[in-house]
């Protein structure tokens, strides 16, 4: 039998279409707009909600309690209550090839149960990044020299469903490594993070995939050639680089990206190029001292008063990103639908589009999820 989503605004990416209707059939959609007929179908009311594509997040270690390679189950559902109907875990580079191998497996598992239906991959922020940055990094098992024998295990574990593995592109021998995922997965996109290349670095592997910056303005270095004479490092070169998708973690205070530098970037890069990330991690540290972090309750900061992502679930970070930039709901859908699935290649989701997945959130004006349909099916 056809559903009809009814009395609903219909969020595209450049305009909204009100007062319409979506039919969904077999899990896809199959027609939406006004004046639909819908005799003999099963009628959803939205009540006057805004019904846009489900929520991809591309990088989230967690559901800012728990740890996907603690309970994945637990952690996709829930994170699918909040509308994130797409959902890529992200590794960690604090953990052994051991260990990432492990975890790749269990994710792996989870996956081909069925029991969490919208885990579609993995997020590799790992092996090799700049081991100057990030949470934990005095705990970073891959500072030795890049070296096939130690990462060859890791990509064979997870080639197939790994859709994004993070760099530093300055660290010797990547290209090695580049190549080697390259080679198992034609289509795996690589991320500049937690890194301080220089332009000339990141731009030698876009060729090779590289189209993202991971948390763009977080963990990334500055180069100084001379004294008080700042020159381009990685967020510059994502910028400047139209094909490079900035990752922005948009949380309420504005600790992770000043609210200026968030409306910035948003000028810059355009509304194509911008995937908003929860990059929710599970830190127990107390939030540092000073008015700079009043109400900073939605960000995981570890014992020594560094940031550790977020305890945010992207539904957080659009409503953040509608404050602190001016936003409007088409705007946000792109950044957290539309474009991560334009980057992942995903051509049957991220839009509302006829022969797309049925995979839709219906929304308030201020971005509260009242409604998640998953395959078509209506999970909230």
């Amino acid at each position: 039998m056809k559903t009809a989503i009814i009395n609903t605004n219909i969020v595209m990416p450049d305009h909204i279409i009100p007062k319409a209707t979506i039919v969904i059939e077999d899990g896809i959609i199959v027609d939406f707009g006004k004046k639909i007929c819908t005799d003999g179908m099963e009628v959803v009311d939205a009540k006057g909600g805004y019904t846009g594509p489900g929520l991809i997040d591309i990088h989230t270690h967690a559901d800012g309690y728990t740890f996907f390679t603690e309970d994945a189950v637990k952690v996709a559902a829930t994170l699918l209550q909040h509308g994130i109907t797409d959902v890529m875990p992200a590794l960690y580079f604090s953990a052994t090839a051991d260990q990432l191998v492990e975890q790749i497996g269990y994710i792996r598992s989870v996956m081909e149960s069925g029991e969490a239906e919208n885990i579609i991959g993995l997020y590799m922020e790992a092996p090799y990044l700049n081991p100057k940055f990030g949470c934990n990094k005095e705990n970073n098992p891959w500072r030795d020299v890049v070296a096939r024998e130690r990462f060859q295990p890791v990509v064979d574990a997870a080639y197939d469903i790994a859709r994004v593995w993070c760099v530093a592109p300055e660290r010797e021998n990547i290209l090695e490594f580049v190549k080697y995922v390259k080679e198992k997965n034609p289509n795996a996109v690589f991320s500049v993070a937690h890194s301080e290349a220089e332009p000339c670095d990141i731009e030698a592997l876009m060729p090779y995939g590289l189209k993202c910056a991971t948390h763009h303005m977080n963990a990334t270095g500055t180069i100084e050639r001379y004294p008080e004479c700042r020159t381009a490092c990685v967020d510059e070169t994502a910028l400047y680089n139209h094909e490079i998708y900035t990752e922005l973690i948009c949380d309420k205070v504005g600790i992770h990206v000043s609210p200026y530098l968030l409306r910035l970037v948003k000028k810059i890069k355009g509304d194509d190029r911008i995937i908003l990330i929860a990059d929710a991690f599970v830190d127990h540290g107390p939030i540092p001292d000073g008015d700079l972090y009043e109400g900073a309750d939605d960000i995981n900061f570890d014992f020594t008063g560094e940031i550790a992502g977020s305890k945010m679930i992207l539904d957080g970070p659009c409503r953040n990103m509608m404050v602190h930039t001016g936003a409007s709901l088409c705007q946000v859908f792109k950044y957290a639908s539309t474009n991560p699935a334009t980057m992942l290649g995903l051509t049957d989701r991220g839009q509302i589009k006829r022969g797309n997945r049925a995979n839709l959130i219906t929304v308030s004006a201020e971005f509260d999820v009242e409604a998640v349909y998953l395959n078509g099916k209506k999970v909230k």
